[in-house]
């Protein structure tokens, strides 16, 4: 059976489901139908979210199932969010400034004090 889509091929606009049919015994229901929040996904954005599902959202799962990094994790799940009608979380930027601070305070490069005080001035950026 055919993935439904979301969005129509030529112009992108967003498809409707016209019928609905029981496959044991062929009734059918004609009218238009909303497919859900998750048929505005494309299929790369459906991957990606069966990716993080089966993950339980442990962004280091999807990380290493995907072989892309954190801000790339985090920057893939904000297009997810805004496709879906929801606002975007953290800039995939602040997420790699941060995470470039716990590394280093993680090395001993910088002390706990020094990093809380980067990670507080990161955080007043977000806001």
């Amino acid at each position: 059976m055919a993935s439904l889509i979301g969005a129509c091929p030529s112009c992108q606009s967003p498809m409707v489901v016209r019928r609905l049919e029981c496959p044991e015994c062929g009734t059918g229901v004609d009218g238009y139908f909303d497919a859900g929040p998750l048929a505005r996904l494309d299929r790369e954005q459906l991957a990606f979210v069966e990716t993080f599902l089966r993950a339980r959202g442990k962004i280091k799962d999807v990380e290493e199932e995907l072989g892309i990094s954190y801000p790339t994790v985090v920057a893939r799940l904000n297009e997810v969010l805004v496709t879906l009608g929801f606002e975007a979380g953290e800039d995939p930027r602040n997420a790699e400034r941060r995470q470039r601070i716990l590394d280093d305070l993680s090395a001993g490069r910088i002390s706990a004090a020094e990093a809380a005080e980067q990670l507080r001035a990161l955080a007043t950026r977000d806001d």
